[in-house]
């Protein structure tokens, strides 16, 4: 088949076609990018954290009145809690991983005025820390209950810490960063790493560094206190309220709220990233709907247009699958003109966002992919009108002439 009768016959109704052909080049532009966006969403959200987030539930005990002990209240909540039967382990803390709040820190491996320093998340946990967090030790042993450190002030910091491999390799590029190893808060004071997790996540689940986590073993010196409670597998949710009448029972000076899941807790911080990917998903199919809706209708728009030639095509000699076939290599180069607008357009939109938004560069592969999926949209989309054309009877077609 030629394509220049194809062409010719397109070029004496062009609206109709360019107005396709620039609907598909912008598809190609939203359904690329907003795949590429949606992938690295459900990425983000489904890194491991490192914990044992579905058997982790977290409460906080607020303390009221200038006689009230927070770190004596600790003492008495953790070994209760710590008794209860289906509880693996329990830490105190003063913020919740993954809850979007936390305590930022610096560290450098050196009291040199000019030493690089390393960001992380820090944590002021109890002895059982590891266990309550589910995370795994690298090398290095865990906090002991002599470890841990009742200070009268805050700021008073333990010469001890446990850091994750992620915070360690930033702190000691050289591969140093190992139990023994020595690092310094911003007045000089020495902390030992005793300890180095494989894995755990922060706080912050936008930042880069997420990765990056000290635990110091301290109860923080205030009225407030997180506890994290790591149950034994399929027990939360039984033991949650069990917990938290245990607490409200032991002390009426203080307040027992926030009883939330780990699970609950990250998936709040990743609402913004879920809503993200679902609006984009809502977009990217609503674009191909419109899309497939707008080939159909200019294919049809076509076959009522050129009835008789159909006819007198088919009076010649023309097979059915010719006048399909006719209709399909339309579409095809309709389709192709667009997708070629749409690779620059899917590029130059890309580049867009890396420099406004500081987003990663679009991966090349989503632009063939796209354009293989336009193309087999629009062959899909005409096959319908095309099939209508070949049935048309080459009697009832040459009666309009």
């Amino acid at each position: 088949m030629e394509l220049g009768p194809i062409w010719r016959a397109n070029l004496r109704n062009k609206t109709g076609p360019i107005l396709i052909a620039l609907q598909i080049a912008f598809t190609l532009a939203v359904v690329a990018n907003g795949l590429f966006i949606i992938q690295q969403r459900i990425e983000k959200i489904s890194r491991p954290t490192g914990m044992d987030v579905d058997n982790i539930f977290t409460v906080q005990s607020y303390g009221m009145g200038e006689d009230f002990d927070g770190q004596a209240t600790a003492r008495a909540d953790l070994h209760a809690i710590r008794a209860v039967p289906g509880v693996v382990a329990v830490t105190s803390s003063q913020h919740v991983p993954l809850s979007g709040s936390g305590w930022g820190t610096n560290r450098q491996t050196s009291t040199e005025h000019d030493a690089p320093t390393e960001n992380a998340a820090q944590y002021m946990v109890t002895a059982d820390a590891i266990e309550a967090l589910g995370v795994r030790l690298e090398s290095g042993r865990g906090f002991t209950a002599e470890d841990v450190e009742y200070p009268k002030a805050f700021g008073d910091w333990p010469d001890k810490v446990i850091v994750t491999r992620a915070y360690a390799d930033a702190l000691f590029p050289d591969g140093g960063g190992k139990p023994g190893a020595v690092i310094y808060d911003g007045l000089g004071n020495p902390q030992t790493i005793i300890g180095v997790i494989e894995h755990m996540h922060g706080a912050w689940v936008g930042w880069d560094k997420l990765a990056h986590v000290m635990l110091v073993p301290t109860v923080r010196v205030g009225e407030a206190n997180y506890y994290v409670i790591r149950t034994e597998s399929g027990q939360r949710d039984r033991l949650m309220p069990e917990v938290e009448a245990l607490l409200v029972g032991m002390n009426g000076d203080r307040v027992v709220k926030d009883l939330r899941t780990l699970e609950e807790i990250r998936d709040r911080s990743y609402m913004g990233d879920r809503g993200m990917a679902v609006l984009l998903a809502t977009v990217v199919v609503m674009m191909i709907i419109v899309t497939g809706v707008g080939i159909v209708g200019l294919a049809s728009f076509a076959v009522r247009q050129r009835t008789k030639q159909i006819g007198t095509r088919r009076a010649s000699g023309a097979r059915k699958r010719d006048i399909v076939r006719y209709f399909m290599v339309e579409n095809w180069m309709v389709t192709t003109i667009g997708v070629s607008i749409g690779a620059f357009l899917t590029l130059g939109i890309n580049y867009w966002l890396v420099t406004s938004f500081e987003l990663e560069r679009l991966d090349p592969v989503y632009v063939p992919a796209g354009i293989l999926a336009l193309w087999g949209l629009g062959l899909l989309a005409v096959l319908g009108p095309a099939r209508r054309a070949s049935n048309i009877s080459p009697a009832v077609a040459t009666r309009t002439v």
